[in-house]
């Protein structure tokens, strides 16, 4: 009889605890939704909550046909007064023949910009990547160092003419330090011309557009040894008066980077006296290059909601020197980490989901 009794009061906790735990369950997904439904009872989007004149621009990476789906352009009018060109920009998107400069798609996403009220960033005007071979050559022999930086001058001054007036900011140089121990990425640009293209890249800028702002852009900017890198260059570009700011990446996942690595970085550039931005935002679900595809599951979601909380914590502390954050990627349907660095390897990191509705993420960072 008591083992009975005994067998009646576990099976009488465990049934106690599940419906505890769906109960739970239950009011997390009707508190979610709640805020949803509320959400889509308003106009009101990130801009609204970090102004640029208390906090920050906030931004948004693009391709051209994200401005023929109206669905997107809402969710970004809303949310957004800066708009960066996924490719667009690029130099093998600009001037892939010598010569041959074509604007058509840059200039349709500038003009959805201009006509809504947003400002557009530039990126980017020299890099190691999306550069056509022609660049490094003349006939079938490797170019002269003099050669390389004369048509680096050509393409810089020729894009920033064109968009003069209409892009407030640019990535001048984009991941020119090396990620091990040397002080340089050994690219072609630097195996021709040394550092001098970098230097180059800056004075072809700041002749062309005096009232643009200059960046350098890389990623894991806030690695220790990387930042002291980075921070070394930013002295010589600064001295001669060619940066106007940093650019952080921001390719960050869901237990990486801590609040005092991105501290200690933003403490020693902010020191340059020059400007900070957060230029390709995203927080992947993957902290490994190994990890196994996932579900976007619960315990990922809050993950992930913790992680955006405390990156935007920094960011909020650091409000009087960020003047930008721009998020790489509009939604979960379309991301460039769905094929890197795991080709085919669904990532869920952003803010808004599959359906363009937003996360449990965009709801911890608009409330403080």
């Amino acid at each position: 009889m008591l083992k009975n009794s005994r067998r009646v009061i576990h099976l009488f906790l465990l049934l106690t605890f599940y419906i505890g735990v769906v109960s739970c369950n239950k009011d997390n997904t009707t508190g979610l939704q709640k805020k949803i439904d509320e959400y889509n009872q308003s106009d009101v989007g990130l801009k609204d909550y970090y102004t640029p004149e208390d906090y920050f621009y906030l931004g948004v990476a693009i391709p051209l046909s994200f401005i023929d789906n109206q669905k997107k352009t809402n969710l970004m009018k809303r949310h957004f007064n800066s708009i960066t060109a996924e490719n667009e920009m690029k130099w093998s998107s600009l001037q892939l023949t010598e010569g041959t400069f074509t604007y058509t798609n840059a200039d349709k996403i500038v003009a959805f910009a201009e006509a809504n009220g947003i400002k557009v960033r530039g990126h980017c005007l020299c890099w190691h990547n999306q550069v056509p071979s022609w660049i490094f050559k003349d006939g079938q022999a490797t170019a002269s160092k003099e050669l390389v930086l004369q048509r680096l001058r050509t393409h810089i001054t020729t894009i920033m003419t064109h968009f003069k007036g209409k892009v407030y900011a640019w990535d001048v140089v984009n991941e020119a330090i090396d990620d091990g121990s040397s002080v340089y990425r050994n690219s072609q640009w630097y195996a021709i011309c040394g550092e001098d293209y970098i230097i180059e890249a800056f004075r072809a800028a700041r002749e062309a557009d005096p009232d643009a702002g200059l960046f350098y852009n890389d990623y894991t900017a806030i690695d220790p040894t990387k930042r002291d890198k980075i921070y070394d260059l930013l002295v010589k570009l600064k001295a001669e008066d060619l940066v106007d700011g940093i650019g952080l990446q921001g390719h960050w996942n869901i237990g990486y980077p801590s609040g005092l690595l991105i501290s200690d970085a933003f403490n020693k550039y902010r020191s340059l006296g020059i400007e900070l931005q957060i230029t390709e935002l995203d927080v992947s679900v993957y902290t490994s290059n190994t990890d196994p595809e996932t579900t976007y599951t619960d315990a990922i979601e809050e993950k992930q909601s913790a992680a955006y909380s405390r990156f935007f914590n920094e960011f909020r502390t650091f409000k009087d020197d960020i003047t930008g954050v721009t998020f790489w990627g509009l939604a979960d349907d379309y991301t460039w980490l769905d094929n890197f660095p795991v080709r085919g390897r669904k990532n869920y990191p952003l803010l808004f989901d599959v359906n363009l509705d937003p996360k449990p993420a965009y709801f911890e960072i608009i409330d403080f």
